[in-house]
């Protein structure tokens, strides 16, 4: 079965719609829901046997470039300063289609934000390579 990466933004994607406050701004009630959504979510893909493995990234800023022996590190927003507080973490699934990955994000970005309303946040649905590139 081909592995997904559902990459999960918060500040926005490629164009911007319901804007909410950033989360260090909401009720502790909201943050509460917002993070046992999350944890349904884990349990919900191990159920059905379509959890690989979920990460949050930490906070932009904290990254750090490392250029080989000779260069100084460099802190940066990431590998990609344009977007990298964007996202927000990132789930990687095993099913059975791109439409299965497809439905798995539509739902994971129906998590509540402020006041139980969805976020409907951006989540980018990109296949990982499942098999060694051939040496053609």
């Amino acid at each position: 079965m081909p592995k997904y990466l559902l990459l999960k933004h918060y500040r926005g994607g490629p164009a911007p719609h319901h804007p909410f406050p950033p989360m260090d701004q909401w009720a502790p009630e909201d943050v509460e829901a917002h993070m046992a959504f999350l944890k349904h979510v884990g349990e919900l893909l191990q159920e059905n046997g379509e959890y690989v493995d979920a990460q949050a990234l930490t906070p932009a800023r904290t990254w750090v470039r490392y250029g080989g022996p000779d260069a100084a590190p460099v802190t940066t927003d990431g590998p990609l300063p344009e977007t990298s507080d964007l996202v927000a973490g990132w789930y990687m699934v095993d099913v059975e289609s791109h439409e299965r990955a497809i439905e798995l994000a539509a739902y994971v970005s129906s998590e509540p934000g402020p006041g139980g309303k969805p976020l409907y946040e951006w989540i980018d649905v990109r296949e990982v390579m499942s098999e060694a590139p051939s040496g053609d």
